[in-house]
Parts: structure tokens; C-alpha cells; sequence
């Protein structure tokens, strides 16, 4: 009888252990407000840009397409040499200028000589970018920069500050989430995460913890942004939790209706749907 009960602890214990890794935080009522503004809204993944890269991502020109068409809009944020924040999403700038170079090696003004993918577009600062996305919801993603994760966020959250817009902030990098908890807990925070099997840049060990949740009692992040796809059990568990769920990146050979059925907030990429999918 003995075993029965010990055997039931143990059991106990280890589920209040997992409810408290996966576990989302609290709004305050900014955040709140901020997260209604972002309910059912169709939020274009590095603004409205095209397939053939005519209107590359993370570009000027995306941001102008996707801000008059009415969709909010993500996009990726790194810093320079001279610690500027760009737009922009990889770490190397070989894919999109052809340059085998890391953006956070060069200035700023290094970068102005650069173009995307051969157009005419350069890579903007992250101010640039807000001075047209006036009227839209704005998701950014701090890449994760190691030892200046606190400079990058400092200074992310200073440029947003200067701007009356509905935003928000998510980062792979759960010690990105949690500076944001920190010190300013108004920001609308989320965790981005995928399948432990889709990051496979990291260890294993942290690419379970990260890709099941287990890290969020770093975060508690305000809302779940994760891949498109089958959940592992930690996403499962955080859900039944109720954090705003955002779903990234659909596109036009998914099952959007799924999709929009199952998440609050959508990013999409390479078709052009309603600007809001479900109201409040």
C-alpha cells in the first residue's frame, strides 16, 4: 500500500514541477490592452515581401506594402559593429547581400553599402521601419546576441518608446524574454519555440528544454509564438494553460482554417489574406 501512495508523491511532484517550468506569466492591464489589439490580427512574416524576392524581406518596401494593406507586421531585429539596431534576420549576410560577413562586424554605415538581394533595398534601422509602420501591429524579434542581449534590448526598447505603436517582443532566447519581465513588464513578452528537432544548432539537452517550454519560469512570457505544426508535450501542457497562441509561419499549402481556428494570432507568408481572421 505503501508503494501505491509514495508512487502517487512522486507523481504529484514531478506534474507541479512541469506546471511550473511551462507556465506563462501574468498581464499587467498595458500588456492586456496590447495583446487585444493583437487578437485575430493576420501579421505579415518580415513585412509583405515576395517569393521571388522582388520585394525582399525585412525591407522598406515590405513594410510600406504590408502597412497599406492593413496587416500588422514581424520582423527581426540584430545589432552592428556600433551597436545600431538593424532589421534584419540572419546572423551571416551571405543569403539576402551576397556578403559572407556577420552583421554584427560591420557598422552601419558598412551595411548602407550593401543591398538585398540585388534591389535596390538596404538594410533599415529599426526606427526606419517604425516611421511607416505607424498604423499597424508591430511584432519585433530580438535575435539573441549573447553578451549584449542587454544592450539590444536597452536600445530596442528605447527606439519603441519613441513611437506610439501597438508592439510587442519575442525572442528564441528566454534571457531575452526575461530582461523585458525585468524591466519592463508592460511589454507585451512572448517565447518563441519549435520542435526540439528543428533547432538543431543547439544541444540537444537545451534544444528539449527550449522546444517543450521548460525554460518559460525564466521568461513567463505573455504568449506562445510556435512553429506551424504537431506540439511536443511541453507545448501541449503550457497550452492548457490559455497563453495567447501565435502561430508561425503559415503559408499558402497549410491548413490555414486549422490554423486560424487553433491560434490568436497568425503570421503568414507568401499569400495575402484578411487583415483580421476572428474578433475578440
Amino acid at each position: 500500500m505503501f508503494w501505491i501512495w509514495w508512487t502517487i508523491g512522486i507523481a504529484a511532484v514531478l506534474t507541479a514541477v512541469l506546471l511550473y517550468c511551462v507556465a506563462p506569466g501574468k498581464m499587467s492591464y498595458e500588456a492586456k490592452k496590447a495583446a487585444e489589439a493583437f487578437f485575430g490580427i493576420n501579421i505579415a512574416h518580415r513585412g509583405l515581401h515576395t517569393e521571388n524576392t522582388e520585394i525582399p524581406e525585412n525591407s522598406m518596401a515590405a513594410f510600406a506594402l504590408a502597412g497599406e494593406r492593413g496587416y500588422g507586421v514581424e520582423l527581426d531585429v540584430r545589432l552592428t559593429k556600433d551597436e545600431q539596431v538593424v532589421v534584419f534576420h540572419d546572423d551571416n549576410l551571405l543569403r539576402v547581400c551576397g556578403v559572407d560577413k556577420l552583421v554584427k562586424d560591420l557598422t552601419y554605415n558598412e551595411l548602407l553599402e550593401l543591398r538585398l538581394y540585388g534591389t535596390k533595398e538596404r538594410i533599415p534601422l529599426l526606427s526606419e521601419a517604425m516611421e511607416i509602420l505607424y498604423n499597424v501591429p508591430v511584432i519585433v524579434e530580438i535575435k539573441p546576441a549573447g553578451t549584449d542581449n542587454a544592450i539590444i534590448c536597452q536600445k530596442t526598447l528605447k527606439i519603441m518608446q519613441n513611437y506610439n505603436h501597438v508592439w510587442c517582443v519575442k525572442s528564441f532566447d528566454p534571457r531575452v524574454v526575461k530582461w523585458f519581465r525585468k524591466n519592463s513588464r508592460d511589454v507585451l513578452r512572448g517565447q518563441l519555440s519549435c520542435p526540439p528537432g528543428m533547432l538543431s544548432s543547439l544541444s540537444r539537452m537545451v534544444a528539449f528544454l527550449l522546444g517543450n517550454l521548460l525554460i518559460n519560469f525564466i521568461s513567463r512570457p505573455h504568449f506562445i509564438s510556435y512553429s506551424n505544426g504537431p506540439h511536443p508535450p511541453g507545448m501541449r501542457l503550457c497550452s492548457l494553460m490559455k497563453p495567447m497562441a501565435m502561430v508561425w509561419t503559415v503559408l499558402p499549402n497549410h491548413d490555414i482554417k486549422k490554423c486560424e481556428n487553433e491560434n490568436d494570432v497568425i503570421i503568414f507568408e507568401f499569400y495575402q489574406p484578411k487583415q483580421r481572421f476572428k474578433n475578440i
